[in-house]
């Protein structure tokens, strides 16, 4: 177990364990909201800057929304471009890091990086105040030039508002409630939704026994997580600098090649190419790990799209319905920036800032958000780039 030291006071930093004061000060050289991976990567390379950082957050860990993910995730990029900056993840994870693994990096993280991470503390609300901004939370404020907001792309679980939902006699959870199948106790479920967590949870379930049935609405682009035991990401590195429909057509003929034609599954082929619908619909591909040996088997069924709920069935879009023990709501999240920097007028479509990385709006100076963009080339790498542009920047004043 590492020790670090903050204010003079001696604090233990481990797996779920807190690093936290009484009392957050009242000023700093920079403030981060959120102690996920983006949080403190930046606070570390604004840190070694040699910036006077405090990072908040209202969970008791670093890294919490990690910790409520389901038991079998592990992450979709390669260990060596997932690590942080300043700190390889360690090699006995393994190439696809599990998620209790990755909690124990974060924590380990930032105790080499001695950051001063405030948890228990809830930002409620910032704005700007004589060249400074100021964070309010539910233990004071602070105040400082430089602001980062990292509170986390996946935020707010988002549930569509089906007719009857409120009526159905089944269990309703969303996917980030999900933990395992034993937890969930249903032997007949439906996944509502084909993206990188309905697809996972719907291949776990299956795999454990349950009767599964997965419905989709879009068809999603389905790739491989490696291929001939070249790991994606490398693969989507190579091709960064082409054009767009170049990068379309070399993934799409990995991916016919890798993944095949699944129409005979019920999925038809997407109705973009893989680059472009991440680009123009901010859609990531569904890295398979595990679904495809699960519709093969027969193991996994796809359905239409949901359109409602009656006390004791699912309606979809073809007119039929099903019956399932237990619905769980893939449906992605919201960023939920709305109620801490909404009325700047920073955020756009989806709820997403209009700055991000190293950006600066010349109506907020010294604000920036880190962890808002999902590219291909892998969200963990993209955090390490972004932090330290976001130090330079700082740093030149």
């Amino acid at each position: 177990m590492l020790v670090a030291r903050f204010d003079r006071q001696v604090f233990a930093i481990g797996r779920r364990s807190t690093v936290t004061s009484s009392k957050i000060p009242p000023v700093a050289d920079a403030v981060v909201i959120g102690a996920g991976p983006a949080g403190l990567a930046v606070a570390a390379e604004l840190t070694r800057a040699g910036l006077g950082v405090v990072v908040l957050d209202k969970a008791d860990s670093v890294g919490s929304s990690w910790s409520r993910h389901y038991d079998r995730l592990h992450l979709h990029t390669v260990r060596q471009l997932s690590s942080l900056p300043g700190m390889p993840i360690p090699r006995r994870y393994g190439p696809w890091v599990a998620r209790d693994d990755l909690l124990t990096y974060l924590a380990d993280y930032a105790g080499q990086h001695g950051l001063d991470v405030r948890l228990g503390v809830t930002a409620a609300a910032v704005s700007r105040s004589g060249g400074a901004w100021q964070v309010d939370t539910d233990q004071g404020s602070i105040t400082a030039p430089v602001l980062v907001v990292a509170t986390g792309y996946n935020h707010t679980a988002r549930i569509p508002d089906w007719d009857g939902l409120a009526s159905f006699g089944g269990t309703v959870i969303h996917s980030s409630e999900y933990r395992n199948p034993i937890a969930l106790g249903a032997r007949s479920v439906l996944v509502v939704g084909p993206g990188n967590s309905g697809a996972e949870i719907a291949a776990d379930l299956a795999e454990w026994g349950a009767s599964v049935q997965l419905a989709v609405r879009t068809a999603p682009n389905i790739v491989r997580r490696a291929v001939a035991g070249i790991p994606s990401q490398y693969l989507v590195l190579s091709i960064s600098m082409l054009p767009l429909k170049a990068r379309d057509v070399i993934s799409g003929w990995v991916q016919k090649l890798s993944v095949g034609d699944l129409t005979k599954y019920g999925i038809p082929r997407a109705p973009r190419g893989i680059v472009t619908q991440m680009e123009r619909d901010d859609v990531t591909p569904t890295i398979d790990v595990g679904l495809l040996a699960a519709l093969r088997a027969g193991r996994v069924t796809v359905v239409p799209a949901v359109t409602g709920f009656t006390k004791d069935s699912v309606l979809l879009a073809d007119g039929s319905s099903v019956s399932p023990d237990a619905v769980v709501v893939a449906t992605g999240f919201g960023r939920g920036l709305e109620g801490l920097v909404g009325s700047l007028g920073v955020l756009v479509a989806k709820g997403r800032p209009v700055i991000n990385g190293e950006q600066q709006s010349t109506d907020h100076p010294g604000l920036y958000f880190i962890g808002y963009s999902n590219p291909l080339s892998g969200n963990l790498r993209q955090l390490g780039i972004d932090a330290r542009r976001i130090a330079r920047n700082v740093a030149k004043g």
